[in-house]
């Protein structure tokens, strides 16, 4: 008896240590997430005297929107503006054409269609930092230097291969019997386009969305190369601008980043189920 019982113990203990491991990894990796976090917002209602003396993650003696008020006041919505105006129109124009490309490499299994799709994939591999001159020639060449369309076009062009990925995948998942199914009815590629392809892939197109809108929303380079005047500055070079306007008033920075992530929050919030929906699509088959 105690031989069977020998196993049973080991095997018992080696559950614990697992679960032990696994859940103190686990309390690391959410520590590493949350405290930051934490102290962002902490900090951002703090007083500038508050934040000089107090330990950094106690709790604000005097909680005040102050440095939310002064931030508001700085031009903040007109940034904000900029920021929800370029990545609601790059992400629409990312969305629309990806969509379209997918449809077509899906459907049309050619010679051409496989050299499209290679090419979109091509495109992951070339590093925005390598061609960001030659993006700015053509800028100052088409006139649009210092516009927010001069943020949108090279942003959608660059999130066009990793959504076009994405979309071929979730298509080619798509029975090919729906589409011949249509066809025999008369459908054009068009109609077949929007009334199959795109309500079946509603969750990879709510997922790129949100993915290429981080992208976008967080985007630095492209704005600080592309545009010179305050009132075209979106959101990650105003940043920087509420760092220079105010010093060392590290609460009122703060204020301005907890501003800045509401948005994509909201979104996130409101489009988690469809998010998840196309995080999973697949793994059940």
């Amino acid at each position: 008896m105690s031989t069977a019982t020998a196993p049973r113990r080991t095997l018992t203990a080696v559950t614990t240590l697992r679960r032990t491991v696994t859940g103190g990894a686990t309390f690391v990796w959410t520590a590493l997430v949350v405290v930051p976090v934490y102290w962002l917002v902490v900090t951002s209602l703090r007083g500038s005297t508050d934040f000089t003396t107090a330990s950094p993650l106690a709790p604000p003696a005097h909680p005040t929107l102050d440095n939310y008020r002064t931030v508001l006041d700085g031009g903040f919505t007109t940034y904000l503006l900029n920021s929800v105006v370029v990545t609601a129109a790059a992400v629409a124009i990312t969305v629309v054409v990806a969509l379209m490309a997918a449809f077509s490499i899906v459907r049309h299994t050619n010679r051409w269609s496989r050299l499209t799709f290679r090419l979109y994939l091509l495109g992951l591999a070339i590093p925005l930092q390598a061609v960001i001159i030659p993006v700015y020639l053509l800028i100052i060449r088409m006139h649009m230097y210092d516009s927010l369309l001069a943020i949108v076009l090279p942003s959608a062009a660059f999130a066009l291969p990793v959504t076009v990925m994405i979309l071929v995948s979730f298509l080619r998942d798509v029975p090919r019997s729906l589409f011949e199914a249509m066809v025999v009815d008369g459908a054009g590629d068009w109609r077949m386009l929007f009334s199959l392809a795109a309500p079946l892939a509603r969750p990879a197109l709510m997922t790129v969305a949100v993915y290429d809108g981080l992208q976008v929303w967080n985007g630095f380079l492209f704005p600080l190369i592309l545009t010179q005047s305050g009132d075209k500055a979106v959101l990650p070079l105003a940043l920087t601008l509420f760092r220079g306007q105010f010093g060392i008033d590290v609460p009122a920075t703060m204020a301005a980043v907890v501003l800045s992530t509401l948005p994509m929050l909201v979104v996130f919030v409101l489009a988690r189920r469809q998010l998840v929906a196309g995080l999973t699509a697949g793994f059940s088959k």
